[in-house]
């Protein structure tokens, strides 16, 4: 079958439409489960099927999943290598340019990528250099501040000012250890194609045809991005009914942005659902259309209608968590299904603890989305840092951040010489650092102090060196994580809660204990530095997920849930105060609360073939007890599909008796086979 015969037999008129018109500039407006990544990689293929080479292709999206899925299933439809074809999301693709480009904005190429806990390092160090109170330096305020003003949310004025000194000494930071921060893979970009016109002429005359996911999760620097390099040919796919990310900067109003910018836009809408059934998208579409501020659509689905949506009335989150368990267990036996088919949704990260102790009462695996990777903890990014710096002495970035950790005395200042000597004699850290160590004394660029720490740093270095080969290699990381006294360090770096520098010493001994159970595992025959950096690098998260969640519940916030779908979904705590989230309300008014009825939608349009909500008649809040009020958003949803269930009540043993009974005769009943 060709490919148009294939576009026509697997497309409905719209898909078929959006998959076929390339030129010029397109909105597709795609529902929630409506086919919008079938079309996005059935036009790519379109595209390379009409002779477009794929170097003048660039499909933008939002999750790096996401990406490497729409790769695989394009080379599935093409059966080509796809080697020139770049489908990224927009934070790689800012990566992508910078590796090339970022010496014209006067770093080095080999810059490092600071991740949130990096950066609240820096800023701490920064804000201790210039003595900032501990009190002042709420790390998570100011990193979202920082933030904010890196990509233009907001300006500086009103309270903001005092730490505006603080900004300009962390940006001088990021410069001087050749570091870039998250927001700056979108804004470097930005800058550079408006400082340097015959960069940003380069990258249009090559990718002349450029796809957007999720455009409606689009932010002002991200649209700007992609408006410096699209000329005509632009489709941008989304729905602005799923816009949930305005906290991380989202504007669905892009929207509107493109249909200004782009005045002869053809507009397509996918309103054909092919996820959930008919009762499911008639209680989404009730919900959405409380909402002023949209395009107006209504999904519909040839599915058939399905079974009505359940909500409970629990007493508390321990009787909803064991709703929830039950429910599963039954609907498990009732309808064979699998534990991976459930999606157990909530608003907030503190609802899971009774969900939780609930699922291992039950015996019910799950897995937990979201939360911190373990190698993402700054204590280990520190002693990893070590290990990389002792495999290879010239890993500039590596070295940067253990050269003052724990503190040596080695300042801002030191560490600007020492680039300095490394840039003269175009060499790395490290051999500046020996050349600066072996240098005469009348020579020496910085103090006798800091030449002293010089010294101990590469003797600890070198030293290490012993654990490139042979065997004990975890025992040797315990010896020089004692020599660097580095519990000490997390005392003084943790001076109101010792509690929290053990916490953190404790990771690192399961980092050792990690380390000692691999050497000891007789399959690893190689268990030198070099083979466990080499592991460690190549342990992806996401395949460790995918992997080892195959058969478990997947309870998750309805943020993480955004682009999944499950055939059965409990939504847990549909309350005020969850959903809408009160510090949402609070902090944002009407166009909050439309933003949480968006949250509602995209939960509801998980849903498959089930859906059963649950709101607490009381919760937990702090340290006392509160009555819940059912969230609005139940009320929006048309009665005719829902079915309202009480709290079962205790058994008693009259009823107990009764029902054993009745389970027994049935029992004893003959089975008639169906004909």
């Amino acid at each position: 079958m060709s490919l148009e015969e294939d576009l026509k037999d697997k497309l409905n008129p719209e898909q078929y439409r959006a998959v076929t018109t390339l030129e010029g500039p397109i909105l597709i407006i795609a529902g929630a489960g409506s086919g919008k990544t079938r079309v996005i990689t059935y036009r790519i293929a379109n595209m390379l099927e009409k002779g477009i080479p794929q170097s003048a292709i660039l499909a933008l999206t939002f999750t790096n999943k996401a990406a490497r899925e729409m790769e695989e299933r394009i080379k599935e439809l093409t059966n080509k290598k796809l080697q020139n074809l770049t489908v990224s999301t927009f934070h790689a693709f800012g990566v992508r340019i910078l590796r090339q480009e970022i010496e014209a904005l006067g770093y080095r190429p080999n810059f490092s990528i600071y991740d949130e806990t990096d950066k609240k390092a820096l800023i701490k160090e920064t804000g201790q250099e210039l003595k900032f109170t501990a009190d002042a330096l709420d790390l998570y305020k100011i990193s979202v501040l920082f933030s904010d003003i890196k990509t233009g949310r907001k300006s500086w004025g009103g309270e903001n000012d005092m730490y505006r000194q603080l900004y300009e000494g962390y940006q001088e930071g990021l410069k001087l250890y050749n570091a870039v921060d998250f927001d700056d893979l979108i804004v470097l970009p930005i800058t550079l194609f408006k400082t340097h016109p015959e960069i940003l002429q380069r990258y249009k005359e090559r990718f002349k045809y450029i796809m957007v996911d999720e455009f409606q999760d689009t932010s002002h620097q991200q649209y700007e991005f992609m408006h410096l390099l699209a000329e005509r040919n632009v489709a941008v796919v989304g729905d602005d009914d799923q816009s949930i990310y305005s906290w991380r900067g989202a504007d669905y109003q892009n929207i509107v942005n493109f249909e200004t910018d782009f005045p002869e836009l053809k507009e397509i809408r996918l309103e054909q659902n092919y996820r959930s059934t008919g009762t499911i998208l008639a209680a989404a579409n009730g919900v959405i259309k409380n909402n002023s501020n949209r395009k107006d659509k209504e999904l519909w689905s040839g599915n058939g209608t399905g079974k009505p949506i359940e909500i409970y009335m629990p007493e508390n989150e321990a009787a909803e968590a064991d709703f929830i368990a039950e429910g599963i267990q039954g609907i498990c036996a009732e309808e064979k299904r699998n534990y991976a088919d459930f999606g157990v949704l909530i608003r907030a990260n503190t609802q899971t603890r009774a969900i939780e102790e609930a699922f291992l009462e039950a015996n019910i695996p799950y897995t937990v989305s979201g939360g911190t990777s373990f190698f993402e903890r700054k204590e280990i990014k520190d002693i990893i840092s070590y290990l990389r710096v002792i495999a290879n002495h010239d890993d500039d970035i590596n070295l940067i951040r253990i050269l003052n950790t724990p503190r040596r005395g080695i300042g801002r200042v030191a560490i600007q010489q020492i680039n300095e000597v490394a840039k003269n004699m175009s060499c790395s850290l490290w051999d500046s650092i020996q050349a600066i160590v072996s240098c005469p004394p009348e020579e020496c660029p910085v103090s006798d102090a800091v030449l002293d720490s010089l010294k101990e740093f590469s003797e600890l270095i070198e030293k290490n060196k012993t654990m490139l080969g042979g065997k004990g290699l975890s025992k040797k990381v315990r010896e020089m994580v004692d020599e660097i006294n580095y519990f000490d360090f997390l005392i003084s770096e943790n001076p109101k809660s010792d509690k929290a520098a053990r916490f953190k010493y404790m990771n690192i001994e399961s980092l050792i204990k990690s380390m000692e159970q691999w050497e000891n595992n007789p399959n690893y025959s190689d268990t030198s530095l070099y083979a466990y950096l080499n592991r460690i690098t190549l342990l992806s998260r996401d395949d460790m997920d995918e992997e080892e969640n195959q058969g478990k519940v997947n309870l998750m916030t309805v943020h993480a849930s955004k682009g999944l779908e499950f055939p059965v979904v409990f939504i847990a705590g549909a309350e005020e105060g969850l959903m809408p989230h009160a510090h949402a309300v609070e902090e944002g008014g009407d166009a909050a609360v439309e933003e949480e009825r968006r949250l509602f939608y995209v939960a509801v349009t998980r849903a498959q073939n089930r859906l059963l909500i649950s709101a607490c008649r009381q919760r937990r809040r702090m340290a006392s007890t509160v009555d819940c009020e059912p969230s609005r958003f139940l009320d929006e949803i048309p009665s005719n599909l829902v079915e309202y269930h009480e709290p079962s009540k205790e058994v008693n043993e009259e009823m107990a008796h009764e029902l054993l009974q009745n389970m027994l005769k049935n029992m004893a009943k003959p089975r008639v086979p169906k004909l």
